[in-house]
């Protein structure tokens, strides 16, 4: 065990970190010992307290010192495995003789990337280094090394072992920062710098990566109480809350989200762990910030960062992903119009970024007839393009009601299925924007190159408001990567909006499952009348099909009758006799359930909303969920549709030359090996996430065009 002794502070003294002269540091040994069942310290002097001003040395308050250290990795390692010439590394940390952390193992690598950062609070301090091996672990080296209070710098720790003759074990390089435990909370604020011009503006938006975070799990958190646990991310302006866990010891989030990586932002990461318990306030268990560096692509991150004092820990990955093709110009400099770009998702490049669907050009080119917000009876028009969680805007047009904008938008698409949504709003100083107008355009109904006019819709999408705006949308993907990306999990709004009682939204779920269930209802009364033979011909026909069917059995029979279920569509809507349109759900349609009882109900009964409010929730589940099955089958989305016949087709082959026991082993190894593959997979279900894809009835209306005249023809004015 070390025998040094601890470095200890006045409680009186003043915080360094809330104050811009720091008057207080120190020093602290982070040793690495020699044996891993005799904790000998390999350089025994005891170290000295540095002070710059009067000394001190009281008892430590627990926990107040947190000690962040980010291990990276190692070079020139010894070789421990003589048959392979290798070594299988990982590094355990120690305090007081108990292990608090303890790196992953490279297997098989004198020059290990462990990409590890984790946080604990400072007392003795260990610093250990193995080789895992069959059968016991061998050590591989010592060193020691200091640390100054309230300073972050990386040190390369070389390691040495005086029981063994190697003279170059090679080293370990770390990251650390000791500092005061709430420093991370009760850091200065970012200055920020002063307001961009208008040339700049659109500059400052673009962003040269993204950064994928992985929430994996918490470790020891306490488990008294009932309720709820989240996480809250936040950098800059982008903001992310998990789903709400029951409160427990290990909670298992496995969500996984996206940050743009702007090159300007100098912001940390904020991480947030709270709790909520009924109608009560939240309770926060942990803040804490992270200085994100500087990643090299496709480079992981793991972070461990421990909570307030028995509040546990929190684990979570940060990957640095390349991103390309985000520009901001001129209509008469768009990129998309030069080859170059359009060949790199060129099918015979489908190999390659995976990861990157394809582009989307916007033309922004004018909005007509917008609603005046000044007193002048003018309006300050910006527009803000959204796909999925980026988001750019147009500068701002003052006094006008007819803005001219004439600029070209260009972001990379992440799922084809996205739904691109365009704003109006009117710029008001300081304060919140006014609202003009929206329209929302899915992804895969662009016409490219064609000019629409299109009026606008209020904020819920619900119908038209005044105005239109002119635009010209391009959409260049790739099929391969579209089709492949279809079957993994959707990418989710970072921040959505709190969930409210809506009688009217209520009112219509309610419509629409009494749709849907009565569909389901006339088909197993189809059925049933045909073992009564209410029909004696029909009976029969079911009766010879039923027993050819039982006979002749193979399982490619089903998706074969899925296919052909899906082309019967096909061809009565290429004839004329259906419509994939048919059926949609308005806001018209349930009026007959709209509210017209007492109000104040929720005032009354608290409880009562919430129930409400999770059966509104439940029933528009399950109405999307048998809406988009439809819609698959009537061709409301032809590339759904398509992509659905494909594996169809592709499910009915494999299933006819394999024998279903070697698919199902198939499935069966791979289900069970996934975890171990990669500990921080993310489950989803592929059926699912193809089916989150394909729009219910209600999307379908509110992404429907409402088509403005031309210039040349305009409306006639209501009067």
């Amino acid at each position: 065990m070390c025998s040094e002794p601890y470095d200890y502070f006045d409680e009186n003294l003043q915080d360094p970190l809330e104050n811009s002269v720091s008057t207080y540091w120190t020093t602290v040994p982070i040793e690495i010992t020699s044996d891993m069942r005799k904790h000998t310290n390999v350089n025994g002097s005891p170290q000295q307290v540095l002070t710059a001003g009067p000394e001190a040395q009281v008892p430590l308050p627990f926990q107040r010192y947190l000690l962040n250290i980010n291990l990276k990795q190692g070079r020139n390692l010894v070789i421990r495995d003589k048959r392979s010439g290798t070594s299988d590394p990982y590094v355990k940390f120690k305090l007081e003789g108990k292990q608090f952390y303890k790196s992953k193992v490279v297997y098989k690598n004198l020059n290990p990337q462990w990409n590890e950062s984790f946080s604990h609070p400072l007392r003795d301090r260990e610093h250990i280094v193995y080789d895992k091996n069959r059968t016991a672990d061998e050590f591989m080296g010592s060193g020691i090394a200091f640390l100054s209070f309230n300073r972050t710098y990386e040190m390369e720790l070389r390691l040495d072992d005086p029981k063994r003759k190697e003279n170059d074990m090679g080293v370990i390089i770390v990251e650390v920062c000791l500092m005061f435990r709430d420093a991370t909370i009760k850091r200065s604020p970012v200055r920020r710098p002063a307001e961009p011009t208008q040339k700049n503006q659109l500059k400052n938006q673009m962003w040269s990566g993204v950064l994928r975070f992985t929430l994996i799990e918490g470790q020891d958190l306490p488990q008294y109480g009932h309720g709820d646990i989240y996480v809250r991310f936040r950098l800059g302006d982008q903001k992310y809350k998990s789903k709400n866990l029951c409160i427990q010891a290990n909670p298992q989030w496995r969500e996984q989200f996206d940050f743009n990586q702007f090159e300007d932002n100098q912001e940390p990461l904020q991480v947030e762990v709270c709790s909520k318990r009924g109608r009560k306030g939240e309770e926060s268990w942990g803040m804490f910030e992270i200085d994100l560096p500087r990643f090299s692509p496709n480079e992981r991150q793991l972070y461990t960062h421990v909570l307030d004092p028995g509040k546990g820990r929190l684990v979570f990955l940060v990957t640095l992903r390349p991103c390309w093709g985000v520009t901001i110009s001129d209509i008469g400099t768009a990129p998309l119009e030069k080859p170059d770009e359009k060949h790199k998702i060129s099918l015979k490049n489908s190999h390659k970024c995976v990861g990157e669907v394809g582009f989307l050009q916007v033309k922004v080119i004018k909005a007509n007839d917008l609603p005046p917000t000044d007193l002048n009876g003018k309006s300050n028009p910006l527009c803000v393009i959204e796909l999925g969680n980026s988001k750019l805007q147009t500068h701002t047009i003052y006094k006008t009601l007819n803005p001219e904008w004439n600029k070209a938008f260009t972001l990379p698409i992440k799922d084809i299925h996205d739904v691109i949504e365009l704003t109006v709003l009117d710029e008001n100083g300081d304060k919140t924007p006014n609202f003009l107008g929206k329209v929302a355009i899915p992804l895969l109904s662009v016409q490219n190159g064609q000019q629409m006019c299109l009026f606008l819709k209020k904020e819920n999408l619900g119908s038209a408001s005044k105005g239109n705006i002119t635009l010209v949308l391009e959409v260049i993907y790739n099929k391969v990567r579209a089709g492949i990306r279809t079957f993994q999990p959707k990418e989710e709004k970072l921040m959505e909006d709190n969930l409210k009682f809506s009688k009217k939204v209520l009112a219509r779920n309610i419509y629409r499952v009494r749709k849907i269930s009565t569909a389901v209802l006339f088909t197993l009364q189809y059925i049933k009348s045909c073992f009564q033979w209410e029909s004696t011909q029909r009976s029969l026909i079911a009766f010879l099909i039923f027993l050819v069917s039982v006979w002749h059995w193979e399982l490619f029979m089903l998706p074969l009758f899925l296919l052909l279920l899906v082309g019967w569509n096909y061809f009565q809507l290429a004839a004329g006799k259906a419509s994939s349109n048919q059926d949609l759900v308005s806001d018209e349609d349930s009026e007959l359930f709209n509210e017209s009882g007492k109000k104040g109900l929720m005032d009354k009964i608290h409880m009562v909303q919430e129930v409400v409010l999770v059966v509104q929730n439940v029933l528009e589940e399950l109405a999307n969920i048998g809406e988009r099955i439809k819609n698959i089958f009537n061709w409301s989305v032809p590339f759904l549709s398509c992509l659905a016949c494909s594996v169809l087709f592709v499910s009915t082959v494999l299933l006819y030359f394999i024998p279903l026991r070697y698919i199902v082993l198939i499935w069966g190894v791979n289900k069970f090996t996934k975890k171990l593959r990669n500990p921080y997979t993310i489950d989803s279900n592929e059926i699912l996430d193809f089916l989150k894809r394909v729009p219910s009835d209600v999307e379908k209306v509110q992404y429907s065009a409402l088509r403005a005249p031309t210039s040349q023809s305009q409306p006639r004015k209501k009067r």
